[in-house]
């Protein structure tokens, strides 16, 4: 589903983000990328979205060969991916249902088909009785999880997460996983970005450690 052949990402000011990176994910399977802050993981996240491009190498996503992919065809590529992000990224003006439909409503789905969606997404999370709440009446640990129905209410095939269960406490975070893990069951390969090192240690998926821009370990359980 993911793979990097020999990827390296040079910014013209200072150091590269990103060097000679290579790793292969799997369809249904999830991994933590980790590292000391500044050692290329949000980077690394960015290249998959194509909201960077590589310097060197290959990146393929889902059998495509990203240093093809024009201009024109990235929102196609972007909607085949969920993303999750640590501040959640919701507009607090709208309900969690019409948060979660934001999607849906860019790509052009009509308002029957969106809405099946938005409910059936919301009940994955665990809040479909929140469809009409303000997010400001969630806990954290909700919004989180409104962030994630929001990720995967185009179906996508992987979901990337930037630290998302970096301002949650263990008990919070653990839930987060666990909501991940039932995507994993359906196939969606998980890519998630974190420094929490007890939560690395806890679930014990894949860990690819990152240094300076470079991978130094790839620990499979």
């Amino acid at each position: 589903m993911i793979k990097f052949d020999n990827v390296s990402k040079h910014y013209e000011v200072g150091r590269d983000a990103l060097s000679e990176i290579s790793f292969e994910l799997a369809k249904g399977e999830i991994a933590f990328v980790t590292g000391h802050s500044g050692a290329g993981k949000s980077t690394l996240l960015k290249l998959i979205l194509l909201l960077e491009r590589c310097s060197k190498g290959q990146l393929f996503v889902d059998g495509a060969n990203l240093g093809r992919v024009s201009k024109r065809q990235i929102p196609v590529h972007r909607r085949r991916i969920g993303a999750v992000f640590q501040d959640h990224q919701l507009l607090f003006d709208r309900s969690v249902g019409d948060n979660v439909a934001l999607p849906l409503e860019i790509a052009g789905f009509q308002p029957d088909d969106a809405r099946r969606r938005v409910r059936a997404a919301l009940d994955k999370v665990g809040l479909l009785a929140k469809e009409n709440v303000l997010p400001e009446r969630l806990s954290g640990g909700e919004q989180q999880r409104v962030g994630i129905a929001r990720a995967v209410v185009n179906r996508p095939k992987i979901i990337l997460a930037d630290e998302p269960t970096g301002n949650l406490d263990p008990e919070l975070s653990t839930e987060i996983m666990q909501v991940f893990e039932q995507f994993k069951s359906v196939g969606v390969c998980l890519l998630i970005a974190t420094h929490d090192q007890n939560l690395i240690d806890k679930f014990g998926y894949r860990t690819l450690t990152l240094e300076q821009g470079k991978l130094v370990r790839d620990q499979k359980p």
